[in-house]
């Protein structure tokens, strides 16, 4: 599965799969896009990885091959801007179609998919939903489910409880309120949680319920300066001895000596400039080169497509190099048949 790479994307308005798929390719096409047809989505689809899965072929053929159907129109990679600020990265997808369309469709496509990702909102990282965009790489992918082809699994519905009639709702007396818990009786501290982790986090510092009752306060004041859980359980396990013999001294020393500044909690002003809109470049299939959709026709820039396909270029060969080129080869074949 890919994560900055060439992650396979499927386009919309493809035929369902059948015998002659790519039936009009050369063999070597037709084994790649057989091969990269029944990837999962997300897959790899580099020429490194896909030369590392077919035997048949080398990273030159298949390089050969992708370019080969990013003309005849089965595939377009694009490259993504995400994140914000100094974050900003760049992410890659391919885009696949088992069934071939034109520069006009996929201009067209591509431009959509340009302005939906440009108008889309950036995802509330307060809010308890937390899956990303479509555009970003799964960091840890799921592992595939096996099931039948052609089927999906869903969420089982949740069982319907059943109605009560008019006489069991008067019948029925509401339920008195729950007590209200004293804070003596409340559940355990963020503080006090965090210290609980440090002996699952590093058997070194074992803390047992007293322990992290007497450091409760101190690591408590390290959460209320701003930082998180994590950020306090990090900071009290990076590099430890190779033995501790009083984890209770040595977690009340590392959170005295250790106590962060305290971090302003108001969000800062939003600046005069704003952000620039997330861009989305296709890029020629053969050598990478960025661009727009329609400068890219084919999926490729002009000197590969005038590699690809020299009838497409209006600067033919001059016949005096055509003429060196083959004096050149006969010469070279002559050398060969002599040693």
């Amino acid at each position: 599965m890919a994560k900055p790479g060439y992650g396979k994307r499927s386009a919309p308005n493809q035929l369902p799969r059948t015998r002659v798929d790519f039936g009009l390719l050369p063999a070597r096409e037709r084994y790649v896009a057989g091969f990269v047809d029944h990837l999962p989505e997300g897959a790899a689809m580099s020429v490194k990885q896909l030369a590392k899965q077919l035997p048949l072929y080398g990273q030159q053929a298949i390089s050969s091959a992708l370019t080969a159907l990013s003309v005849a129109g089965h595939l377009r990679r694009v490259r993504c801007a995400v994140g914000a600020g100094d974050e900003t990265r760049w992410v890659f997808r391919t885009f696949w179609s088992r069934t071939a369309h034109d520069n006009e469709w996929w201009n067209t496509y591509l431009t959509a998919e340009h302005a939906a990702h440009a108008v889309s909102p950036a995802p509330d990282t307060s809010a308890t939903d937390t899956t990303p965009p479509p555009w970003v790489p799964a960091e840890e992918p799921s592992p595939p489910v096996a099931e039948e082809p052609g089927t999906e699994q869903g969420p089982e519905p949740a069982p319907v409880p059943p109605q009560r009639t008019l006489d069991q709702a008067a019948d029925t007396q509401p339920a008195p309120p729950a007590p209200a818990l004293r804070p003596s009786e409340a559940g355990p501290s963020l503080a006090y949680l965090a210290l609980a982790r440090l002996g699952h986090e590093d058997r070194r510092l074992p803390l047992s319920a007293d322990d992290c009752q007497e450091l409760e306060a101190q690591a408590a004041e390290w959460l209320s300066r701003g930082v998180s859980v994590d950020y306090l359980i990090t900071a009290l396990t990076a590099g430890l001895p190779a033995q501790v013999d009083t984890p209770l001294g040595f977690v009340r020393r590392r959170l005295t000596l250790k106590m962060p500044p305290h971090l302003s909690t108001t969000p800062s002003a939003p600046s005069g400039t704003p952000a620039p809109p997330h861009r989305i470049l296709m890029e020629c299939t053969d050598c990478g080169r960025p661009g727009q959709p329609e400068a890219l026709p084919d999926g490729l820039c002009r000197p590969c497509r005038t590699t690809h396909r020299p009838d497409t270029d209006d600067a033919p060969i001059h016949p005096t190099e055509a003429a060196d080129i083959k004096a050149r080869m006969t010469n070279l074949r002559g050398l060969l048949k002599s040693v």
